[in-house]
């Protein structure tokens, strides 16, 4: 069976980042859906954490119907991820409702309707495609296995807002990551959490802590980037080089107190956690991370697709070792379809963090990596106007 796998979707997002809320940017998403026996949206679908699921959904109706019709007749899987986990949440709770539920395996075939009223909604929208739900996978093939990717946050060592917040639970709960053994263990961690912010969003539009802003903000300054200086600082009137200058003290406060605060977390039993924020810890933590993940879940050295890093690979000049996890699974990600404008350079395609990515599996050899906006210029994929949001 022809699989197409694609993650990381959020639409719905308050910035106008999910670019396949434009016709123009979903038409080779769904010229290519066409050609497949299956697609696979693998979490983060919908963006649930920016406000209520009322407005996600009327955001996301358009490409349901027209993925529906691409696909017409053939199969949609869909997964949640930690973006839009209420998805799945109700049929989790009703579970728990049971008086010996099994044990929740790495793969759980659902009909939209059992996991919650929403995806029934969403299963509505795609006809005449089939739609079903998994959770919190699927085997694409014998050997290979798809999952959102959000049980890497409890390996971790970026101290993210979600790194930090199952780190929190974990140590109150007296579970640490490092004797997790399979699924229901991730989301006792992760579940309450999760809860937690779709409960905040459920009504009304969420602020910057929790909507990704700040956290947005927060990264580039420690990344260095935002300050203006030199002539270019002294042609602006007074009044906002005094705005400025204090916020250049205070991103000068946060990259030196930055490291400070880390140490604290890790004395705390937050951690383990390091102060670097590169784009390349941010990738060799991810992998190593997920890797963890696949050796906990038993998934031995299949190949791992996922998503939720944003990031795409692995790319040519990429290195084949980081791309395989601690017990062999042999890593893949399918990277997003948002666009966020602190990882993208000018240059089309250049970042690997470039919107459009996915990942196509056959019925035997290597799933492919495919980046379907690759060659749209910038200009081309950034949203009506300027996302705050990645």
């Amino acid at each position: 069976m022809r699989t197409l796998i694609l993650s990381d979707l959020h639409l719905g997002s308050v910035s106008g980042a999910d670019v396949l809320r434009r016709p123009e940017l979903r038409a080779p998403l769904l010229e290519l859906a066409a050609e497949v026996d299956r697609v696979v949206l693998l979490g983060d679908v919908l963006e649930l954490r920016h406000g209520p699921v009322r407005e996600a959904m009327l955001a996301a109706r358009p490409f349901f119907e027209d993925l529906g019709q691409a696909l017409s007749g053939r199969e949609l899987v869909i997964t949640a991820g930690n973006h839009d986990h209420a998805l799945i949440d109700p049929w989790l709770a009703a579970r728990g409702l049971q008086e010996a539920p099994g044990p929740l395996g790495v793969e759980q075939l659902l009909e939209p309707a059992s996991a919650s009223a929403a995806l029934a909604r969403i299963a509505e929208w795609s006809s005449p495609a089939r739609t079903r739900v998994a959770y919190p996978g699927l085997w694409v093939r014998d050997d290979v296995y798809a999952t959102h990717g959000h049980y890497l946050d409890s390996h971790l060592t970026v101290p993210t807002l979600e790194r930090l917040s199952v780190g929190v639970m974990s140590r109150l709960l007296g579970r640490p990551a490092a004797s997790f053994a399979g699924a229901a263990d991730y989301e006792a961690m992760g579940a309450p959490v999760f809860a937690w912010r779709d409960a905040v969003a459920r009504e009304e539009r969420t602020g910057d802590a929790l909507n990704g802003i700040a956290t947005v903000s927060a990264w580039r300054t420690l990344r260095g980037g935002g300050d203006l200086g030199g002539q270019e600082a002294r042609r602006l009137p007074r009044n906002v080089r005094s705005a400025k200058a204090l916020r250049s003290l205070r991103a000068r406060a946060l990259v030196l107190g930055f490291p400070i605060a880390v140490a604290a977390l890790n004395r705390a039993g937050v951690g383990p956690l390091k102060a670097e924020v590169s784009t390349a810890e941010l990738r060799r933590a991810g992998l190593r991370a997920m890797g963890e993940v696949a050796a906990r879940l038993g998934l031995g050295e299949a190949y791992v697709v996922f998503g939720h890093t944003h990031r795409t690979g692995p790319l040519p000049d990429d290195d084949p070792a980081e791309w395989v996890g601690r017990a062999g699974a042999r890593l893949l990600n399918t990277g997003s379809w948002t666009y966020a404008s602190i990882f993208l350079s000018d240059t089309a395609g250049e970042s690997p963090y470039w919107p459009g990515g996915c990942v196509l599996v056959e019925d035997s050899g290597p799933p492919q990596v495919l980046r379907l906006l690759q060659e749209r210029t910038r200009e081309q994929i950034r949203p009506a106007r300027a996302p705050a949001v990645g």
